[in-house]
């Protein structure tokens, strides 16, 4: 037998040791990651398309180089279209515009305004509402004397026992538009309300017709419809207690872009345009456009549209953290999903009980998590902590995710597999 000197079988243990630390070590401990978050019921097929999704061999990269080349050509086109839509919203409102009385052109509403839907319905308004200008009913209204601020005004006051004004209170408390406003101006908005029942069947509010009162549902249900160009009627969403309704019509001066009916009895708090006007559209506005501003720099969400982005506008929470908080714990019930709008974050992750946790991703402003939990209903699969002396983050229920959100999920999932792998 021949004989091998044994240094050279050293040698070569060596350099195999190195090859698996370097090359494949790499690469199964992604695998086995990936698999870990997906949990996929069949493995191999799995574990073979996400090797070949991960190798970077000539053809794959010149493949990626392609899809990257066209996507950046499509977010090019897309920005022309929109250019060329606002010039013509811009061109056809100067057309309609109205002459106030001392003879200077009304203002004209911004084009994303125009673009906002009521807020009855998840879809956008019909491309008719954007070509025809303010309504003509109350352009005055818009940007004239109705709509500034007036010193002396005084809001009406309708008489409510003290028992009526605690479910008020109780309801404006859940609702969004009114969950910023100061106690003093909540006061004025409860005496101002009226209170309206309406039996079921009732026809509130007429799609296309001119809005000047926002509800508010104390109890009851109340549906809303919308009408398709052939004249059919489709049921676009429901709203129960603590659901506000109609204010969109108020907050951009469009018409109602979906009617409502009470699907049961139901007893309704009514709010009247000056009111609305004087108390609550301020505060409104400037929250929306300051949420509307940063959601439009998350990556996720550019694939929105002005509507559905208004629509998380209004559904999201602020919440503030300190340094050191813990957000989300690994193995806890996941029931939210959160976006940093100021500050820092640190994801960690224990691997094998016992040893120490890992590092795994760090969340600054436009980040976002917690979606693995609420997309495949598990666990957290990692640890939040604050790193920054403040942090100021916007989340969304579980329910509230799965509606405005659900469209995402192969977006979602895709970025999660990169971003935890």
């Amino acid at each position: 037998l021949a004989c091998h000197p044994s240094g050279g079988s050293d040698v070569m243990a060596q350099e195999h040791q190195e090859y698996i630390q370097q090359k494949v070590n790499p690469i199964l401990e992604n695998l086995v990651t990936q698999l870990l978050l997906e949990r996929p019921e069949h493995l191999a097929p799995f574990m073979i398309r996400w090797l070949s999704d991960n190798t970077k061999t000539p053809a794959a990269a010149a493949l990626t180089e392609g899809v990257a080349e066209l996507e950046r050509l499509k977010a090019e086109l897309e920005k022309v279209q929109e250019e060329v839509n606002q010039l013509e919203a811009e061109a056809g409102a100067k057309e309609a515009a109205p002459v106030e009385a001392e003879g200077n052109p009304a203002k004209v509403e911004d084009s994303d305004s125009e673009e906002e839907a009521e807020g009855e319905e998840f879809q956008p308004p019909p491309s008719s509402y954007m070509k025809r200008g303010p309504r003509a009913s109350v352009s005055a209204e818009a940007y004239g004397m109705w709509n500034q601020r007036n010193n002396d005004y005084t809001a009406p006051v309708y008489p409510k026992t003290e028992e009526q004004r605690e479910r008020i209170r109780g309801v404006l408390q859940q609702s969004f538009l009114f969950s910023s406003m100061e106690p003093k101006e909540i006061g004025i908005l409860i005496d101002a309300m009226q209170e309206r029942t309406v039996e079921a069947g009732t026809r509130l509010i007429d799609q296309g017709e001119d809005g000047n009162e926002l509800f508010v549902v104390e109890e009851g249900l109340m549906n809303c419809f919308k009408r398709s160009a052939e004249g059919e009627e489709h049921l676009v969403k429901s709203c129960g207690a603590g659901d506000a309704f109609g204010e969109l019509a108020l907050l951009y001066n469009c018409p109602r872009a979906a009617s409502v009916m009470a699907s049961e009895r139901s007893v309704l708090w009514q709010l009247e345009r000056e009111v609305f006007n004087h108390i609550v559209k301020d505060a409104a506005s400037k929250r929306r456009e300051r949420y509307e501003d940063f959601l439009k720099s998350v990556p996720l969400l550019q694939t929105m549209d002005a509507y559905e982005r208004s629509t998380l506008c209004d559904a999201l929470q602020a919440l503030i953290f300190i340094k050191g908080n813990l957000v989300v714990k690994q193995g806890d019930i996941g029931d939210r999903f959160f976006i940093v709008e100021e500050g820092t974050c640190l994801a960690s992750k224990v691997y094998v009980e016992g040893t120490p946790a890992q590092e795994v991703m760090k969340y600054e402003s436009g980040d976002y998590f917690g979606e693995l939990s609420l997309l495949m209903n598990e666990p957290r699969a990692a640890s939040v902590v604050i790193t920054s002396d403040t942090c100021k983050l916007l989340t969304l229920s579980r329910k509230t995710f799965m509606v405005l959100l659900g469209p995402l999920k192969d977006i979602l999932q895709r970025n999660a597999a990169a971003k935890y792998r």
